[in-house]
């Protein structure tokens, strides 16, 4: 890849190499889904080709495993690896509380359920994905596709009784069919435009015949590590109550840049 990163990608870059650091070996590692933790995987490969890092990953996708595979890292399944150290995602939204949206690249179900086995969840994003309250993101809920309409009617009538702004619910498309995740299921974005309460919401969501899980992580995220374009890093840990501030001195790797098709 010629020429210099762009300032979107350089925030992403430098926050997946300070997030790496939380990774440790013979660690189980959590891999999320989507451009920024695709850095993540990257800079892990490097530690594992180059260092000789020892680490097993769990993947949140077929797409996330793949690259994994394909820059030297060990890939297990969840049930092999029970448990897990450390996750390290993105996420679409956060709030000043560590609470997410997450499932814009449609891999919410794994991506919860691999968060949730992990002793710590590090979410890596650029200073974009802050908002004051959750939902100028749309919000996905992954339904089955049995009776997805009726599913969708019910959400949308739930939501009359939820401090929400919007109440518009689209069926997630790929082309001219409904997008189907990793696990066969259909995605619902409903655009809320301001979430009042996440965690009711969570709750009443999840409720609803037919809706398997919803796009909020609430309680979930300990770390957030935010990534400037200019090299800048803060690392916000909503358990210690700490805000830290570092630089990265920026160079180019090729081999770390050289398959960016994300």
């Amino acid at each position: 890849m010629s020429g210099e990163l762009s300032p979107i990608d350089k925030a992403k870059f430098v926050a997946a190499k300070r997030a790496v650091e939380y990774v440790e070996d013979g660690m189980r590692v959590g891999m999320g889904t989507g451009s920024t933790a695709a850095w993540m995987v990257r800079c892990l490969g490097e530690m594992v080709r180059e260092e000789g890092l020892n680490i097993t990953a769990v993947p949140t996708s077929t797409r996330t495993a793949e690259l994994a595979r394909s820059v030297g890292i060990k890939v297990v399944s969840l049930d092999e690896a029970k448990w897990l150290d450390v996750t390290i995602d993105g996420a679409d939204e956060y709030d000043g509380n560590l609470n997410l949206i997450k499932g814009g690249g449609g891999a919410l179900l794994q991506e919860k359920i691999v968060a949730t086995a992990s002793d710590q969840m590090v979410v890596i994003a650029d200073i974009s994905k802050q908002v004051e309250t959750l939902g100028a993101f749309p919000l996905p809920v992954e339904v089955i596709p049995f009776g997805w309409q009726t599913s969708k009617a019910l959400i949308e009538e739930t939501l009359i009784g939820l401090d929400v702004l919007g109440r518009t619910t689209s069926l997630r498309m790929n082309g001219d069919a409904a997008f189907l995740t990793d696990e066969g299921n259909y995605i619902l974005d409903l655009h809320l435009h301001r979430i009042g309460n996440a965690r009711q919401m969570s709750l009443v969501l999840n409720q609803i015949p037919g809706v398997v899980e919803n796009g909020l992580f609430v309680d979930i995220c300990d770390v957030v590590v935010i990534g400037y374009g200019d090299g800048k890093v803060e690392v916000r840990d909503i358990n210690n109550g700490t805000v830290e501030e570092s630089r990265l001195d920026f160079v180019e790797s090729d081999n770390l840049f050289a398959d960016l098709g994300d």
